[in-house]
């Protein structure tokens, strides 16, 4: 094992985190940079003996495009929820829990999905199958349950297969 690699065992994560700080602490400055850079390297080294199978990225710069779709995403579900709320009488939502078969094999990428759907606004995800095979997903209004399935295997799952697998 290389230095940097002992060094960095995690180095996209200690990006993350040190970003993550920047943007807690809400502006910058040498030391909040420096601090920052002390937990990303840190928590990383530590937590390390916790992570012996680290995930792979077999695309890592697809990320960035499933972001951008994400939070496109989620200013568009906060519009949509806030019109329902607001004008859709309740009898006439049309709230539903919606198996979603999963294609994808690895946790991380179970769990990103799960995280992406829940932070959407409007929808929540409940359970994963025991199996890994589906996922339960409840949706404050979906009077097509099969095209919210298929849209969210179509924008998030295979992104996410692209990236992880």
């Amino acid at each position: 094992m290389t230095l940097f690699r002992r060094l960095f065992p995690h180095p996209l994560l200690t990006l993350l985190l040190t970003v993550t700080w920047l943007l807690l602490v809400n502006g910058w400055s040498l030391n909040s940079l420096l601090f920052g850079l002390g937990l990303g390297i840190m928590i990383p080294f530590l937590t390390q003996a916790y992570w012996p199978n680290r995930p792979r990225l077999s695309r890592p710069l697809k990320v960035i495009e499933y972001v951008l779709v994400v939070l496109a995403d989620i200013v568009q579900a906060n519009i949509i929820v806030a019109r329902i709320v607001l004008f859709k009488p309740n009898a006439e939502r049309r709230p539903n829990w919606i198996t979603i078969p999963l294609d994808l094999k690895t946790p991380e990428a179970i769990t990103a999905l799960a995280g992406t759907i829940t932070m959407t606004p409007g929808t929540l995800s409940a359970d994963v199958s025991d199996e890994g095979h589906t996922l339960l997903v409840h949706c404050l209004d979906a009077p097509n349950p099969e095209a919210v399935r298929d849209e969210i295997k179509e924008r998030y799952e295979r992104r996410l297969r692209e990236i992880f697998e």
